[in-house]
């Protein structure tokens, strides 16, 4: 009886294989929307993506910049176009699993409103300064924010943003108070970073990684648990004195609702592709990307965990829009 069941099942991944190939694309350009400025980590992950998916699926593929309210503005567009492939979303922390928790009358639903494609990957945020700053390390910094309470300035891609969020868990956690500065998107707030008018930003490690190998920034410490590959010598928030910190940011393709599941699943083969290959995987690890591909179910039950997190955090840490 066993031998009979997994002979079915591996006869019906032979049929389903041909049958995900054999789903139509969509006619004309696919649109990959993004909802930060040019600059950023999600633009820059989604450029690389969608190069070779131009290749892979022989159509053109454009990166859309619609910017605002965190990424929302762009998750709220892309909810409401139709459901044919042919516009999708490069989904990030901030639409998906923060601004359910911050927003509960938007506009769209994260959970209803979409048709997961897959994961695209996780990065730490870098706590970075600019090279005028003093305090270069965790413990200068908490020392700096202590003697000069709400003076010393922390950019962010926008208020409710996970480079907000990491801020809010580093002053709960350290006891600290901070000014936050919020921009849309981390292209322009890095350049103010750069250009000296404010101090520090707990940044997307794929937006702020050029910066820092060019030397205009100084990476202090990484948000996750494990040092990425890319940055081997940037200590962790929990190595430096905050125990058990962690805040990523992560970025995944997703559809609208009525996209037809065959497709996603096609897609869903086809980045998984593009994420396999030497060079994408060279320029993920050096922006600190990682853990990303795998099933349109995988990705589904990533979010929705994500989701419950952000949820816990937003409520415990009284995290208001206006803070």
């Amino acid at each position: 009886m066993l031998q009979r069941r997994t002979f079915a099942a591996g006869a019906a991944a032979l049929v389903a294989a041909p049958m995900i190939h054999a789903q139509p694309m969509p006619n004309g350009p696919i649109r990959i929307v993004v909802g930060f400025a040019p600059g950023g980590g999600t633009d820059i992950l989604a450029r690389v993506v969608g190069q070779k998916l131009a290749d892979i699926w022989k159509t053109t593929v454009v990166v859309e910049n619609k910017a605002g309210a965190s990424g929302v503005i762009a998750a709220d567009y892309v909810a409401k176009q139709a459901g044919d492939g042919s516009t999708l979303l490069m989904a990030h922390i901030n639409s998906h699993a923060i601004a359910p928790a911050l927003f509960p009358k938007m506009n769209y639903d994260a959970t209803r409103d979409f048709s997961p494609v897959c994961l695209i990957g996780v990065t730490p945020n870098l706590l970075i300064g600019n090279e005028q700053q003093a305090a270069k390390t965790v413990k200068e910094l908490v020392d700096l924010c202590r003697a000069k309470p709400n003076q010393i300035s922390f950019g962010s891609a926008g208020t409710g943003s996970a480079q907000h969020l990491a801020l809010e868990m580093f002053k709960l956690q350290g006891k600290l108070q901070a000014l936050h500065v919020p921009y849309k998107g981390s292209g322009p707030m890095l350049t103010d970073l750069i250009g000296g008018q404010i101090n520090y930003s707990f940044d997307t490690m794929t937006a702020a990684t050029p910066h820092v190998k060019s030397g205009k920034a100084i990476a202090i410490a990484q948000t996750r648990q494990k040092r990425a590959k890319g940055h081997p010598n940037v200590p962790t928030m929990n190595e430096s004195g905050f125990p058990g910190y962690e805040a990523t940011t992560w970025y995944g393709l997703v559809g609208p609702r009525m996209m037809p599941t065959a497709l996603a699943r096609r897609m869903n083969e086809d980045i998984n592709k593009v994420l396999a290959m030497p060079d994408v995987a060279e320029k993920f690890e050096q922006y600190g990307a990682e853990d990303g591909g795998g099933s349109v179910e995988k990705f589904a039950e990533f979010m929705r965990v994500e989701a419950v997190k952000w949820a816990k955090v937003v409520k415990d840490a009284n995290v208001k829009m206006d803070s």
